[in-house]
């Protein structure tokens, strides 16, 4: 599958990936400042994220065949590669399937452990906004404010609202609803054991309960060659949150 992207600087390759119900432009800012250091960066749309296309076939098996594709096309050598929780995964299991190809991870706020269903509130959220009766972003905010109740996620979430080309004044989701819906479980199983050497950062939110001590280990268990920073006062979009701080410890981490 071919994914949309964007492109930003030249020098080192450097891939990075969001996380659910995300797309590239949520990373935007940084993928420019990175660049400013020496680095080309890709921003990649997951498959049924974004500008990329949906497909029923959705699980981290295929997102890393799709990332490995998406390597090969651009002939990148050694790319770093980011990710950001269902993004830090995908990236988890590149690098069991294709290990040597990357020159270094960077997992953002995500363990290997297999995570219970979290997400069902935002999905009756989304499921509850009828495109064929709203018209505005306004009015699917309305809807959804009977669901969710944090600003940033609502926001976040909207930014997914597209008018689509060839049914003027009819809005759509970006990604894929029915699917990510159906599949969902396919985003919380676990990352296969496996050992790497490759050298590897764990970014993760002071306040966020996605990583803890245990699967810091787990990790050591699994990387020879391990970091592991503690942003303070972030939660789990650690990277939206504090990204001065996120910028700094992943650029000290490139070029160290």
């Amino acid at each position: 599958m071919k994914l949309a992207y964007r492109e930003y600087g030249s020098g080192q390759p450097m891939i990075i990936l969001h996380g659910l119900f995300g797309q590239s432009d949520n990373w935007n800012t940084l993928a420019k400042q990175f660049a400013e250091k020496g680095m080309q960066v890709f921003t990649v749309d997951q498959r049924n994220h974004g500008l990329s296309p949906h497909s029923d076939d959705w699980s981290y098996h295929d997102m890393a065949d799709d990332l490995m594709a998406f390597i090969e096309e651009h002939q990148l050598q050694k790319p770093v590669l980011l990710g950001h929780s269902m993004g830090g995964k995908t990236v988890l299991f590149f690098e069991q399937k294709y290990p040597g190809i990357a020159g270094k991870l960077i997992i953002a706020d995500i363990a290997t452990r297999a995570y219970e269903p979290h997400h069902q509130t935002v999905l009756e959220a989304l499921h509850a906004v009828n495109f064929s009766v709203l018209k505005t972003r306004k009015e699917a905010e309305a809807v959804m404010n009977d669901y969710l109740s944090d600003f940033g996620t609502k926001q976040f979430l909207l930014k997914n609202i597209y008018w689509k080309e060839n049914s003027p004044g009819e809005m759509a989701w970006r990604f894929n609803l029915a699917v990510i819906t159906k599949k969902y479980d396919n985003i919380g199983v676990a990352v296969p054991f496996y050992t790497s050497s490759v050298k590897t950062l764990i970014v993760r939110g002071e306040k966020s309960n996605y990583v803890n001590s245990r699967d810091i280990e787990e990790f050591h268990n699994r990387f020879s060659d391990l970091s592991d920073i503690v942003i303070p006062g972030a939660g789990h979009w650690v990277h939206a949150e504090k990204p001065m701080e996120f910028f700094s410890a992943v650029i000290t981490f490139i070029e160290g």
